[in-house]
């Protein structure tokens, strides 16, 4: 049985770092972006199982990639957890509406966080 493949989004070193540790720490294989360009630009080559991914960051905010998997990928039943700092009125509503399957805000709970993954996982299969 092959590692659950995660992939972490988030311009912010220190919380892409503890994202990452979380994960591999419970044995997920787990892929980093400083960005949402950079992420895409390998997203094709990579097979996901999920994606956790910040709501804002400068050039193209997580609701943008969201949108953006959703218009090129329209089949695709990959899971995207999206955490975010600044909760604004109507940002979790904006998320969900675009196909996003949970939203979290940070400082997300680790153990809330892994498990929220692993279900959406196994719903996704």
């Amino acid at each position: 049985m092959r590692r659950h493949r995660v992939a972490v989004i988030d311009d912010d070193e220190s919380v892409r770092t503890a994202l990452v540790r979380l994960f591999r720490s419970v044995d997920f294989e787990t892929f980093a972006f400083s960005s949402a360009r950079a992420f895409l630009s390998e997203f094709r080559d990579l097979t996901l199982d999920c994606v956790v991914l910040d709501l804002q960051m400068p050039e193209m905010t997580g609701l943008d990639v969201q949108r953006y998997l959703k218009m090129v990928y329209p089949s695709l039943s990959l899971p995207v957890v999206m955490i975010t700092a600044h909760d604004e009125p109507g940002s979790a509503e904006s998320c969900l509406a675009a196909g996003v399957a949970a939203y979290m805000r940070k400082p997300v709970e680790s153990t809330a966080l892994v498990e929220e993954v692993r279900r959406l996982i196994r719903t996704a299969h």
